[in-house]
């Protein structure tokens, strides 16, 4: 469920049907209906879900305007437009850092409710989190596959298919969340995709190569006004496991790791006991991925409607032969073809809660 201004009497009735976890904006997330949270709408969904089996998600902040959710101006166009590299400069990392602080100032409100920050994307914010968690704060972490295999530094002029929200930083922020990845006890406890679809135009794709400078608002290659979002699910039902897989093999990774960052982790966070895992009592949710196989990522690799992606001519490692969900083949790459997945099971309450 989503926290929105003035909502924070519905969120316990919604937790008692079943609900698992919830999610509040700290930047604009684009849509009217879903504006961003001040602290007073935090710490009034806070002290009513105190009490509850709960997990709430929190985006970090992009924009220190964003502080006033009810005030929604229109920012000027900062430009020059075409180049990524100057996003990071217009969404630092210490955008990032404050929104964390801010979060862990009013988690006293609720000490026993799990806090966890999605899409983290700022290296500078994990000394903060992991002070946080010293002294017992109940709070942790996710990335996503975007900021562990994309750089600034290798994106060309005007290529907007690497828009996203964080921007994508720099190679040695990249660096920085891998070490925090691999450390025993990290505060990130998952990788996921934030998969963020948009159609062709919404991206304002350069029509042709170089592009030209400019600063007008709403032209092609435009990296502030195209859709800041990375699809990155559906290419052979398995791209982030293929890209998890490739950057995390050159630095000592083990399928185990890859299991535990995007599978195990995620369903003991949310309270799933019978998903995560390979075993007597779990659901029979099973990826056959050969690790050793490549592909060249194309529009015939990408499953979704939108063929846009970042990944597009990068070699991958890694491939999702078969996906099994509750006992039930729902793909087999030889078909290319997904099948109807069967009912889903209900989750148990009472359990921890993720959002």
């Amino acid at each position: 469920m989503l926290i929105i201004l003035d909502n924070e009497k519905e969120l316990k009735p919604l937790v008692e049907a079943g609900v698992r976890g919830s999610k509040g904006f700290l930047i604009d997330s684009g849509i009217d209906e879903f504006p961003a949270l001040g602290p007073s709408d935090i710490e009034k969904a806070l002290l009513e879900l105190a009490n509850s089996p709960h997990h709430r998600h929190v985006p970090r902040r992009n924009g220190p305007s964003q502080r006033h959710p009810r005030r929604r101006e229109r920012r000027p166009h900062p430009g020059p437009a075409h180049q990524l590299p100057d996003l990071p400069r217009h969404a630092p990392a210490a955008l990032e850092t404050y929104a964390i602080e801010e979060i862990l100032s009013l988690a006293h409100v609720a000490p026993r409710l799990d806090l966890h920050i999605v899409h983290l994307s700022a290296m500078q914010g994990i000394p903060t989190l992991q002070e946080a968690r010293a002294r017992g704060v109940r709070i942790t972490a996710e990335t996503c596959f975007h900021y562990l295999s994309l750089a600034a530094e290798g994106v060309e002029e005007g290529d907007t298919q690497y828009k996203c929200s964080s921007p994508t930083r720099e190679q040695a922020n990249q660096e920085g969340l891998w070490v925090e990845l691999q450390r025993r006890g990290s505060v990130i406890r998952s990788v996921v995709s934030d998969h963020s679809p948009c159609t062709l135009d919404s991206k304002l794709l350069p029509q042709s190569r170089p592009v030209e400078p400019h600063s007008v608002e709403g032209q092609e290659s435009d990296f502030f006004s195209a859709w800041g979002g990375i699809s990155g699910l559906g290419l052979g039902l398995g791209l982030g496991l293929s890209i998890l897989w490739t950057e995390g093999e050159k630095r000592g990774l083990g399928i185990e790791d890859v299991v535990r960052l995007t599978s195990k982790n995620t369903a003991e966070q949310v309270g799933l006991d019978s998903k995560g895992d390979i075993a007597v009592g779990y659901d029979s949710d099973i990826v056959v991925f050969d690790d050793e196989a490549t592909f060249v990522v194309g529009p015939s690799t990408m499953q979704f409607r939108h063929k846009i992606s970042p990944y597009e001519t990068k070699t991958l490692k890694g491939v999702v032969t078969e996906t099994w969900l509750r006992g039930e083949k729902v793909y087999t790459k030889s078909e290319d073809l997904l099948q109807e997945a069967p009912s889903a099971g209900g989750a148990k309450a009472g359990l921890k809660t993720a959002f």
